[in-house]
């Protein structure tokens, strides 16, 4: 009887030690997961996007953002929804920097929300938000660079993680 209650004991211990690491498992698959192709790509081209028009520049910016539209518009698996694209076909048809922030803030509100959702990119992809231009974008590096007002105020807003 001793015995018995000895190992429900130790079962109970492991069982109490291993739920957290298989929820930690799923949840990082489910990261994993998140960043797989096209999504991946998509992301690299929004940093793309994010960098340029911090530094004041429409340079990359149509291809950048057509590049995110087709990724999404040809993914059999529908991983990010289909306004995404559209946005980007918004971003990429900007005639000039003002145009092209503007068209930037609700493809960031898509992909923001998409991370969000999915648990992904975590320690990867920070967001920032910018209170003057009230609203969010994600970028890489840890100190802010505002696309949404670029050179002249490149350090305004906050890391939200």
């Amino acid at each position: 009887m001793k015995l018995r209650n000895t190992i429900v004991s130790f079962l109970v211990a492991l069982a109490a030690i291993a739920a957290p690491a298989a929820g930690f498992a799923a949840e990082q698959k489910m990261a994993d997961a998140a960043l797989m192709e096209p999504v991946k790509s998509v992301y690299d081209h929004y940093l793309a996007i994010q960098k340029g028009l911090a530094k004041d520049s429409l340079k990359g910016v149509e291809e950048n953002a057509s590049s995110i539209a087709k990724a999404v518009r040809g993914d059999d698996t529908k991983m990010l929804p289909l306004n995404v694209a559209k946005q980007a076909e918004t971003l990429a048809k900007a005639p000039d920097l003002k145009t092209a922030r503007e068209a930037f803030k609700p493809l960031s509100a898509s992909l923001v929300k998409y991370l969000a959702d999915t648990k992904a990119g975590k320690g990867v992809y920070h967001e920032a938000y910018c209170p003057m231009a009230k609203a969010s974008w994600l970028q890489t590096e840890k100190e802010v660079r505002n696309p949404y007002y670029g050179k002249s105020m490149l350090d305004c807003g906050t890391l939200k993680n």
